[in-house]
């Protein structure tokens, strides 16, 4: 890693998380943004930015870490991962928010679901994962009245937790039906305990039915895009006039339909970036919903995006394990893009899923942005991917915190 006092990225077109800029120099001041536009200053150390964008670093939505998992994100320009089901709690982080060879994370800590609910069904017979435990345990608020969501709300948030998450999945997209799942009455307890201390909500939401109960109780976003029917007019309008966002995790759908993150393991681009281990992992797929159609779930994405609700970009990348298999940390959300594009938005606002819009909807106002005064969190890819979106994977440099991130 090279730290620098001051920097200037002259000759490169800035994307500024919302728009293009067009050609400005960046300079960067230790750990932020100094100024946007004007002269590169005197006896700063100057970045040629010709032919290249500048992007602001993006910010995978959904996430679970792993040992190795940050280091990962960040050699593909991921410079913030929210984990929506993990140990990175305030407690946990305080050495990764100053370590600049990974990305920087925030936390739900555990969810509320009931004893034996989701996500225990994914986890094979005696699995344990590899890795130190954290110096403080996980809360797990496992809860099955409306009494007991509301009571761990507070708990968790004193614990750490950034935003409180709800599991609402019966098992029958996992191949478990019949769950335990909450009920409307308990997740409408625990939404409404954590909007009177003022915190973010979000729901894991497989199901047309599960992100109805969603939107109902007043969650203010669903981390994932439901997989098992087509959309409804009603569903759409239900969302859109809850206000709440969206983070479809499309290559995670694709992955439980049975297709494989091969091609994008066979892109040299990610490929040289990849371990074994990794490379194994986005090759498999979870495979466990192979009669969902992923043009359904674009169509989907289409009708949400078209409604005006705030469409996030989020992969879902969890650990190195071939049945986590399809995702990987980093390179999944380059491949998150694509099928953002796909499902008919334009590349600046897939861009705008992965930056701005992201940062605005969890409170993240120091990043997301290329904007003086910001983190200098940044991404300069060859090409533009404003106009084609495959130039995202084009790294030609990353800075997290103004330290330009060097590979070893």
């Amino acid at each position: 890693m090279a730290t620098m006092a001051t920097t200037a990225i002259t000759g490169a077109r800035v994307f500024d998380g919302e728009k293009h800029l067009g050609v400005r120099t960046v300079v960067l001041d230790g750990p932020k943004i100094r100024q946007v536009g004007g002269d590169v200053p005197d006896g700063a150390e100057v970045v040629d930015g010709r032919g290249a964008t500048l992007l602001p670093g993006l910010i995978d939505a959904h996430v679970h870490s792993a040992p190795g998992s940050r280091a990962l994100a960040l050699r593909f320009g991921v410079t913030t991962e929210l984990e929506m089901q993990g140990l990175n709690t305030r407690e946990n982080r305080a050495l990764a928010a100053e370590d600049d060879t990974v990305a920087d994370i925030r936390s739900a800590g555990f969810a509320i679901t009931p004893p034996g609910g989701h996500p225990s069904e994914l986890m094979p017979e005696g699995f344990r994962p590899a890795g130190d435990l954290p110096p403080v345990m996980p809360l797990m608020p496992f809860s099955t009245t409306p009494e007991e969501a509301a009571a761990f709300v507070p708990q968790l948030l004193a614990r750490g937790s950034d935003y409180i998450k709800f599991m609402i999945d019966d098992g029958s997209v996992e191949g478990h039906p019949g769950l335990p799942m909450l009920d409307q009455a308990t997740l409408n307890a625990g939404v409404a305990e954590a909007k009177k201390h003022g915190a973010l909500t979000v729901a894991h939401t497989l199901t047309l039915d599960a992100t109805r109960m969603a939107a109902e109780a007043g969650v203010d976003g669903v981390v994932h895009v439901f997989m098992d029917r087509p959309h409804t007019a009603e569903i759409v309008d239900l969302v859109a006039g809850a206000g709440m966002f969206v983070v479809p995790c499309v290559c995670l759908d694709a992955s439980m339909m049975g297709i494989t993150g091969s091609d994008l393991a066979d892109d040299p681009r990610v490929a040289r970036r990849l371990d074994v281990k990794w490379a194994e992992t986005l090759r498999a797929s979870y495979d466990r919903y192979p009669q969902g159609k992923l043009e359904d779930v674009l169509e989907t994405v289409r009708a949400l995006d078209a409604a005006g609700v705030d469409i996030l970009a989020g992969t879902d990348a969890s650990m190195a394990e071939t049945f986590f298999g399809g995702l990987a940390h980093g390179a999944s959300l380059h491949r998150e893009l694509r099928y953002l594009v796909a499902a008919g938005l334009t590349p600046a606002r897939a861009l705008r899923a992965a930056t701005a819009t992201t940062a605005r909807r969890f409170g993240l106002g120091d990043r997301g942005r290329v904007a003086e005064g910001l983190r200098a969190d940044l991404l300069l890819v060859d090409g533009d991917p404003t106009a084609d979106i495959d130039d995202s994977l084009n790294t030609r440099a990353i800075w997290r915190r103004g330290t330009r991130f060097e590979e070893s």
